[in-house]
């Protein structure tokens, strides 16, 4: 089954989901940014309130820092589900790849398959209940993709994208948008461990997000 292209003016509620990159202390700020956190999440949903027209919708963000797909999948109804959106954003996989790079207990192929297997199950239950989803790639903000860490991302990559072809979801490529960045920038100028954005990182995850959904 698929979603079919994202109307965002026709959705009431968009709801986010992921690991640290999207909860991004969002337990921590309060009402501050209405739970929002202060990434990537809180800077689309000011974007469309501060469109012309203004983008009316409720926005929620349920990641949750150190999380991997397994740890969505244990959480999907209370987190996901429990809420009932009508446009749904995953960003996951960048714990999963981590820790087969740093200390893998299974055959790297079984990870990766099991990774999707996960994945779409979750989206087989979820989508009949959409009108929009959106899958975004886990990264490495890292130019040279030789290295060990950002061969492993790129081939989670490939699976969410795989997955977004067949669901027929809006797919946001975070890889290719940081590495647009890194022909002239730095890595170290976004993030110290590669992994977790600065606020010009974020912006540029946002930024992806909202063209992607134009």
């Amino acid at each position: 089954m698929k979603v079919g292209a994202v109307k965002i003016s026709e959705c009431s509620s968009l709801l986010f989901i992921g690991d640290s990159i999207t909860d991004c202390e969002r337990e921590w700020t309060g009402d501050k940014n209405g739970g929002l956190g202060n990434g990537y999440v809180s800077m689309v949903a000011a974007k469309f309130a501060n469109s012309w027209p203004p983008v009316s919708l409720r926005i929620l963000n349920t990641g949750v820092s150190g999380n991997e797909v397994t740890d969505l999948e244990e959480r999907w109804d209370k987190d996901v589900l429990a809420h009932q959106p009508d446009c749904l954003s995953v960003m996951i996989g960048i714990n999963d790849a981590w820790q087969q790079f740093d200390c893998a207990m299974e055959p790297k192929e079984v990870a990766m398959a099991n990774f999707g297997a996960t994945y779409r199950s979750l989206l087989e239950r979820t989508v009949p209940q959409l009108k929009g989803l959106i899958l975004m790639t886990p990264y490495l903000i890292e130019a040279n993709r030789e290295d060990g860490m950002r061969r492993m991302m790129d081939g989670y990559g490939e699976v969410v994208k795989r997955l977004a072809g067949e669901f027929g979801a809006v797919l946001v490529d975070v890889q290719a948008a940081f590495d647009e960045y890194l022909e002239t920038g730095s890595s170290q100028s976004l993030a110290e461990d590669r992994v977790h954005p600065n606020g010009a990182g974020h912006e540029i995850i946002a930024r992806a997000f909202l063209a992607a959904v134009r």
